[in-house]
Order: structure tokens, then sequence, then C-alpha cells
């Protein structure tokens, strides 16, 4: 299983919304003791049993030119890709096999590269009050309530994915599914 977190390279994008893919791959690292194997396919690969983990540095756009490049490098069938969602409240956990890209370039590119097959971790991250917000907001840090649950919202997608090891979709999804933290 490829499980690949989507997020921005660099300093400046570390602890914004758009990189909490990141910050659960950064997570599963911690938990499975997983060895980096390189910085090569424009991102960091680690590898841990069977499974590979995954933070494309192509910038969110481009994701799916690292995701497809190492898919096919190693002839992985099964990719689970864990990214921010605005149409869901800060908190929230869903998943789903295939379906649309809602606006989200990284999933746009993944598509792109290795079709709407995978499994896809929805984390939500709130809304801007204006639509013309978005670009701004995604790319903000998460506010001061929002980083006091922050922690747990990571450890929770991250339990949810090393079920999803040896459980079905289906099984996850109805184990770790939130609708949202509450905030105060």
């Amino acid at each position: 299983m490829l499980i690949v977190g989507l997020g921005n390279p660099g300093p400046n994008y570390e602890h914004t919304r758009h990189n909490i893919g990141f910050m659960v791959i950064n997570e599963l690292v911690k938990r499975k003791n997983a060895q980096k194997l390189s910085s090569s396919f424009d991102s960091i690969l680690f590898k841990f049993s069977n499974h590979f983990l995954l933070k494309p540095l192509t910038f969110m756009n481009l994701s799916g030119l690292a995701i497809g490049a190492v898919k096919k490098f190693y002839k992985i069938d099964e990719v689970v890709v864990i990214h921010d969602d605005l149409d869901l409240p800060f908190g929230a956990l869903r998943f789903k096999k295939g379906g649309g890209h809602g606006g989200h370039n990284g999933l746009k590119s993944t598509d792109e590269h290795i079709s709407k097959e995978y499994i896809r971790v929805r984390m939500g991250i709130g809304k801007p009050e204006h639509k013309g917000e978005v670009a701004s907001y995604v790319l903000s840090n998460f506010t001061k309530d929002e980083q006091e649950h922050l922690a747990e919202f990571i450890a929770s997608a991250s339990d949810a994915l090393e079920c999803l090891l040896s459980n079905s979709l289906e099984d996850v999804s109805t184990k770790y599914t939130i609708k949202k933290i509450p905030l105060k």
C-alpha cells in the first residue's frame, strides 16, 4: 500500500491547513519507525513492512507526478491519499474510494496521473467566510482553538490508517469517521 500525504514543501507551509496530509505522514513515520528510502521521485519516501509513506515535493498542484512515479516504479496497486477538505468542518474525518476532486488541485493532479480509483482520507479544515479567500485560507496556519485539537485530529487519522492496513475501507469508515471536533 502507498499512503500519500498531500502538502507543500518548505518551512513556510509546514503548519498550514493545506499540509495536514504531511502532518499525518510525519506521525505515521514515527509510529511505524519507517525508514527513509530516498528523496527521489520529487518526493520524500519512507517504507515499513511492505508499505510506503510518501510526501510529494512537487507542490500541491503537481502531486500526481510524484505519486504516479512511485506507484509505477514499485508496482503498487493500492493507493491512499490524505488531504485537507474545505467542504468538511475542522476535525471531520471521512473516507471514500474514488469520486471527484471538488476543486482540490492536489486531487486533480492525482486523478490525472493514477486515475480516480484510490482511497481518500478527507480531513476537514473548514472553509473561509468568502469564496475569494480560499487560497489564503488553505495556506494559513490553524487557529489557536484548532491547534489545541490538531494533535488529536492527526492521531485519529493515523489510527484509521493503521487500521486500514489490515481491515476493509468499510470497517475503517465505520470505526473512525468523525463528524467534527467541537471547538471552544
